[in-house]
């Protein structure tokens, strides 16, 4: 996301129509109760966290968009530049902070007034020793449960001028909004704010490190391709930074599902493998920006001092992303019917 591509005037609008709850398991499924499972971010009937219905109606040019997908995975593999899964570079750390965290201000360094960004920024409990995430995006998320806020930098820094941050943006009653960016975020806001260049927040659809120690991810995935669809975007984003003008490019937004007759259990996946397809089959994956290849988004471990992704014990199984999504079952992506609307 290029701040020259900002909209300072994009105003929020209806989200996508709320999705019957059905889950979408196959035989040998792991089933948790609502104590046991991960903590997600937003509402429950946020689009980040609703199970799709079967009969969720795709869109017409589904097989010919999928399509281009595939191909797209197939040439990274062969040429060994992906698909990927983002962690302890270009995706997003996760500062959880209790009540008394001293607070700082942010400066906004934008080419746009943004009198409402700037005063929710003006006291953030951001720890002294944050480290946004490596990479060009330099995001980070601070959470605070105790507030119930929520909030989220693009191009963050800590310089002589103290933290600063391109762009990004802020919630209040987090767990009551739905993961995106408009009217209900903070006094002041709209569809311009977030760190993505969807106005998708950058904690929706993150592999958060709690999901994947209990092999359970009971919320959508967020995705990021090489090209994006230039001039329109499907809801439930707000904007677009898309450049591609190829008509198979998938627009900011795009709600991809594997097919709900799909069954997983015969596909003998990795387990990594397995927990992703899991959750594209009950909640689907969102196109949330532009990336160098495909890939989705793990949290970026820095808080914890370690990497928890690599070894032979770590989330990765010993291996590499790439390897352990060449198991997964692109062909069977589905994109669900879109809501477009044009930038222009």
């Amino acid at each position: 996301m290029s701040p020259a591509r900002l909209s300072a005037f994009a105003l929020p609008r209806p989200l996508i129509a709320v999705l019957a709850v059905l889950a979408a398991a196959g035989p040998g499924a792991a089933s948790a109760s609502a104590a046991e499972a991960p903590f997600r971010f937003f509402a429950p009937g946020s689009p980040w966290n609703l199970q799709l219905p079967k009969t969720a109606p795709l869109d017409a040019a589904s097989a010919e968009l999928v399509g281009a997908l595939s191909r797209e995975v197939k040439r990274e593999l062969e040429t060994d530049q992906g698909p990927s899964i983002s962690t302890t570079s270009s995706s997003v750390p996760i500062y959880t902070v209790p009540a008394n965290q001293p607070t700082v201000p942010v400066q906004v360094l934008s080419p746009y007034t943004v009198p409402a960004l700037s005063a929710a920024w003006s006291a953030v409990p951001l720890p002294a020793n944050a480290q946004p995430a490596q990479g060009k995006d330099h995001h980070l998320v601070v959470w605070q449960p105790s507030t119930d806020h929520l909030w989220e930098f693009w191009h963050l820094v800590n310089g002589a001028a103290g933290w600063q941050a391109g762009w990004g943006g802020a919630m209040q009653s987090a767990s009551s909004n739905f993961g995106v960016y408009g009217s209900a975020a903070w006094p002041g806001a709209n569809g311009s704010w977030g760190g993505s260049a969807s106005s998708l927040s950058i904690a929706g659809g993150l592999i958060t490190l709690e999901d994947l120690r209990k092999r359970e991810i009971n919320h959508a995935l967020a995705l990021g391709l090489p090209q994006v669809r230039a001039g329109e975007y499907a809801a439930p984003a707000e904007r677009t930074d898309g450049d591609s003008a190829s008509p198979t490019a998938l627009p900011e937004g795009a709600h991809l599902r594997l097919d709900p007759n799909l069954e997983l259990w015969r596909l003998h996946l990795p387990p990594l493998t397995l927990t992703l397809a899991r959750a594209a089959k009950r909640y689907g994956i969102f196109v949330r920006d532009i990336a160098g290849n495909v890939t989705f988004y793990a949290q970026d471990p820095v808080t914890t001092g370690g990497n928890p992704y690599a070894g032979p014990t770590g989330f990765f199984e010993g291996t590499y992303p790439a390897r352990l999504l060449s198991a997964f079952p692109w062909t069977h992506l589905q994109l669900l019917q879109m809501q477009l609307t044009n930038r222009g």
